[in-house]
């Protein structure tokens, strides 16, 4: 693509930039909410420099918290990296710090905040590199990013604590009235048959999504036959995003920053924390829509280019979600891997199995990987080779990410020597695509591109495929983040550390043990639950705390009938493989009543305890025990519970909490050796608060309502 270029007339120079950080509020979604503003403006500011410069960035940490900043795609030395208690200590409130590096490479790039959830309320920003000599062309950072009302801590609990309502704020819970309706009953089966939860594409609710902080952002500048160069960076803390263009084809120029040879495509799909450039045309003198929509299609936002009547884009239609249920059923097996098909090779985003969930994929061109060739030879230095292997793993139930099911805090630094090239292998063995970035380096993306192949620092991975991506360890040394760019996967534990060999002690990190134990904390930090039931019968509920591999619940049961007494149960363990289905726990069990021998339930079966299935005395009116036991999830996601107790009695229990009957009702059982039963039904009004009932084989039948947290 013949262009002309400008030539940059300024010498290479030190350009400083002084960022203030400081929280303020905004009103993007339905409440104003804190957000981190840097300058007064969310995106950051778009930095600009030129190859050759020298960034000096002085950043001056107003907020009450600490921070970091991170320059995503940079080449730089370690100590500037910006990974909190990786490459330097946080910057502390009321703090300035000096970040200086020169600028050696060119092309788009953003940096965001290292730091607990900042990158979601607002610290992402576009970062600049021009070359020399640039194309002569009208262009346009954009930043992406997304918007929840929700504080970020409590999106990433939720998630850990298996909460439904973003599904049923999306409309995408998939319940059995659902299936049913759909003629899709049996799939509905088949997935819980194979203990999978309900499919989904992105994991957040977001209010609102916005493009340089906009929803709607309007650039009425341009006319009929200008070419406009997009430079965009996904910002988002978890989305993907399908971007389309009402004025025809998007022709892509380059990806994290490389050029690639022009590619003309319908759409493509922008990873979290990827950047491309594209060029789009304005065909007349009119507004055309630049429409950018998540993945699972909730909502949008549009930029429109041009003045004059507006030209939509085409709307991207709901997503076909029990189609989706159905292809992963069939590439799952029973015991929760991703089955790699033979004679299908599954790489680089060119066979989406999931393209089945898209109404519209036929006679669209739709960029891959496979597509991106570097106008340059990519081959890396004739050197000795490391080559690594990962599957990523995951576990949608608990939302725990890893790699070989490992956390950050679970794994050695991996060790590699400056000056040999770097082989890595990954297969996605997860349900998730993860967005894998590496700091500090550009690999190349092993495709049919052959010597071209195309250099990112960015690997988006599907379900199922097996990509290869290399890159020569050139650095001086340090150590460097290998992770997955959505943010609440990150903070679960899913990366890794390159370190390479023999380097000298970063000045940066004055106690490396205290600094690695809080940067194992993100993904070691314990998440508390609590559910209580009041109900006309009694209370019941659970108080939970957990994290990535422990447990601890503590159950109790109370009746209003002073007859009915109490019971409550606690159990503390660990969870066990991949897929964390064996849960070992140690606990005890406390119960007292005082119920009338003589009466009987609606069953017509007396209360008065009698033998249980194994021929033991039932002690179901007066059990103080300490117990051994072990839960395992069967098929259909119900949790066989086996225990023994200090006095030889054995119990073994039956259960399935949260059936999703429609859209907000759900259905719970129990049932155990000691003739104990209870059936339920809860209905979700708000994330917090739900109407329930149930029927108790000791309690008898009570109705109320339920709180969550």
């Amino acid at each position: 693509m013949g262009r002309k270029t400008i030539s940059s007339n300024q010498p290479p120079r030190t350009v400083r930039y002084d960022l203030y950080i400081a929280d303020t509020t905004v009103t993007y979604g339905k409440k104003t909410k804190r957000a981190i503003a840097v300058n007064g403006q969310i995106p950051m500011p778009t930095l600009t420099f030129t190859e050759g410069d020298t960034a000096l960035i002085y950043v001056h940490n107003n907020l009450k918290e600490e921070t970091s900043l991170h320059w995503h795609g940079l080449f730089l030395p370690n100590k500037m990296d910006g990974v909190p208690f990786l490459t330097q200590m946080p910057i502390m409130p009321n703090a300035t710090y000096v970040y200086k590096f020169p600028i050696v490479q060119t092309g788009t790039h953003w940096y965001h905040s290292h730091s607990m959830f900042q990158e979601q309320i607002g610290m992402y920003g576009a970062f600049i590199l021009n070359k020399r000599k640039e194309w002569d062309i009208p262009t346009i950072p954009l930043v992406i990013s997304e918007w929840t009302d929700m504080k970020p801590e409590e999106v990433n609990r939720s998630l850990k604590n298996a909460n439904d309502w973003f599904a049923i704020k999306k409309g995408t819970t998939q319940s059995y009235a659902e299936a049913i309706r759909s003629g899709h009953f049996k799939t509905k089966v088949a997935n819980e048959w194979k203990r999978m939860n309900a499919m989904d594409v992105s994991d957040v609710y977001y209010d609102t999504f916005l493009i340089n902080g906009k929803n709607q952002n309007e650039q009425p500048q341009f006319k009929a036959g200008n070419t406009v160069r997009l430079r965009i960076a996904n910002g988002g803390a978890s989305d993907y995003f399908w971007l389309t263009y009402a004025g025809g084809k998007i022709t892509v120029v380059a990806s994290d920053g490389n050029d690639v040879e022009p590619v003309e495509v319908d759409r493509l799909i922008i990873a979290a924390s990827e950047t491309y450039d594209v060029v789009v045309s304005i065909p007349e003198n009119k507004s055309y829509e630049f429409l950018v929509t998540p993945e699972d299609r909730t909502k949008s936002a549009s930029l429109w280019l041009g003045k004059g009547e507006k030209v939509p884009a085409q709307k991207l239609p709901k997503l076909e979600y029990f189609a989706g249920m159905k292809m992963m059923n069939d590439m799952m097996d029973m015991r929760g891997n991703m089955i790699e098909m033979k004679g299908m090779k599954m790489q680089n985003q060119i066979m989406d199995m999931n393209a089945v969930m898209y109404p519209e994929s036929s006679n669209i061109v739709t960029l891959n990987y496979g597509m991106l060739r570097d106008p340059k030879k990519t081959t890396l230095p004739n050197v000795s080779w490391k080559e690594l292997k990962f599957n990523l793993t995951g576990n949608m139930n608990r939302y725990v990410w890893t790699l070989d099911n490992k956390t950050i805090s679970e794994s050695d630094k991996i060790l590699i020597k400056k000056g040999e090239n770097v082989r890595i292998i990954l297969f996605n063995n997860s349900m998730m695509r993860h967005p894998m970035h590496l700091h500090g380096h550009d690999f190349r993306v092993l495709n049919e591109q052959g010597e071209n192949a195309p250099l990112k620092n960015v690997l988006d991975i599907m379900p199922m495929e097996r990509d290869t991506i290399e890159f020569a360890a050139s650095e001086a040394g340090g150590d460097w983040f290998f992770h997955c760019h959505i943010l609440y996967h990150m903070m679960s534990g899913m990366g890794r550390v390159f370190s390479y060999e023999n380097t000298a002690p970063n000045p940066e990190i004055p106690d490396p043990k205290m600094a690695q134990r809080m940067l194992f904390h993100d993904d070691q930090a314990i998440h508390p639950m609590a559910r209580i039931g009041i109900e006309s019968n009694g209370s019941d509920g659970e108080i939970m705390l957990s994290n990535t591999r422990y447990r601890f619940t503590a159950e109790w049961r109370v009746g209003f009938d002073k007859e009915m007494g109490y019971e409550t149960e606690s159990h503390f363990g660990r969870y066990i493989g991949r897929n964390q289905w064996l849960f070992p726990y140690i606990g005890w069990d406390l119960r007292k009543r005082t119920v009338d021998p003589m009466v009987k339930n609606i069953f017509g079966q007396f209360l008065s305890p009698a033998d249980n299935l194994f021929g033991q005395s039932n002690t179901k009116n007066l059990r103080h025990v300490f117990h051994l036991g072990v839960q395992y999830t069967l098929p259909m996601l119900v949790v066989a519970d086996a225990s023994l107790d200090h006095k030889g009695n054995v119990r073994f229990q039956l259960r399935r909490e949260d059936i999703p009957i429609s859209e907000r009702l759900r259905f719970q059982f129990m049932v155990n050796t000691d003739k104990e039963y209870m059936a339920g039904f809860r209905y979700i009004v708000t994330k917090y608060f739900g109407l329930s009932t149930h029927y108790d084989s000791d309690m008898g039948y009570g109705a109320g309502i339920t709180l969550n947290y």
